[in-house]
């Protein structure tokens, strides 16, 4: 399958080069002009635990030397989506498919403003990564994705999408209806991110922590609400045990808003907790937690003048 992922981070990275491991025609965009060259001189380095793996794959910043592609893989920030689906116009023809693995709420639609929404596949991943320096990224575990259309109807798109992650060895599943899925993670991402961001604590000591496993705990309780006055069949008990269960077995992973944090760039956190709010905000429910996230995460931005 031909393939672009968009954006060549610590995501972007890993999956590029599992997804041309597998045997796929890939080809990494970014607009960071060193990065490219770096890729492209180098190629990706994969590390987990005491091994790494070394992919080659080509990258550019002029996707219109590319063409149109099979499948366009967005992993950018998502205050850079719609800069970037600009960018990536030359890969899209009328039968490419336009996929989001993005943190956050509201990066699909954003693509469907850009892009035939019916061409546009939506997901989450469970999956991280940490940037070491540029084109070497350290991947810790495989964990699942899901993916589904952003329309209803046929999912012979997400079911491509899925064929193409698991010939790079990654579990993944059609999730229809997709939207609660990525509620789903959501929840996760309100509940842990900003409280890492702000503590410096990793996962293992963010889920060990007795009073920030209940801050977490009552963060994402707050979050499900939201979820469920929206009509998402999602259960608060469910959510809670699978967060600190995961933050138990991440151990030493440092959350992608603390990463955010550490080199000094502008955070996430309109799509994350801001989302809940503003979800909140609309059906009536009260959400002091994710609020208060928010304010000092955007003051936090504030006083480094990144917002």
């Amino acid at each position: 399958m031909k393939i672009a992922v968009v954006g060549a981070g610590a995501m972007g990275s890993i999956f590029g080069a599992r997804l041309a491991g597998g045997g796929n025609d890939v080809v990494l965009v970014d607009v960071a002009r060193p990065l490219v060259e770096k890729i492209n001189e180098a190629g990706i380095t994969v590390r987990r635990d005491d091994k790494s793996t070394i992919t080659r794959v080509p990258a550019t910043a002029d996707p219109s030397k590319i063409g149109p592609v099979e499948l366009v893989v967005f992993f950018v920030k998502c205050y850079h989506t719609a800069a970037a689906a600009e960018l990536a116009r030359p890969l899209v023809g009328p039968d490419t498919i336009v996929a989001s693995l993005q943190n956050g709420w509201g990066n699909g639609d954003v693509l469907a403003a850009a892009f035939p929404s019916e061409q546009v596949v939506v997901g989450v991943t469970y999956n991280s990564g940490l940037l070491v320096e540029p084109g070497v990224v350290v991947h810790p575990a495989d964990q699942p994705t899901l993916v589904g259309n952003f329309t209803d109807g046929d999912a012979e798109r997400a079911s491509r999408v899925v064929a193409a992650l698991e010939s790079g060895g990654f579990a993944a599943t059609v999730a229809s209806p997709v939207r609660p899925e990525i509620w789903k993670k959501l929840i996760l991402n309100a509940a842990t991110l900003p409280t890492a961001a702000l503590t410096g604590m990793n996962a293992g000591a963010l889920g060990a922590h007795e009073e920030m496993r209940a801050l977490v705990a009552e963060t994402a309780q707050e979050a499900t609400a939201v979820a469920r006055a929206l009509g998402y069949d999602i259960s608060a008990e469910e959510r809670v045990d699978a967060i600190l269960s995961l933050l138990e077995k991440a151990g030493p992973t440092r959350a992608s808003m603390l990463q955010d944090f550490e080199a000094g760039r502008r955070t996430e956190i309109d799509v994350i907790n801001g989302a809940v709010v503003k979800a909140a905000d609309a059906s009536g429910v009260p959400t002091p937690l994710n609020r208060a996230f928010v304010a000092l995460v955007k003051g936090w931005e504030t006083m480094r003048g990144l917002s």
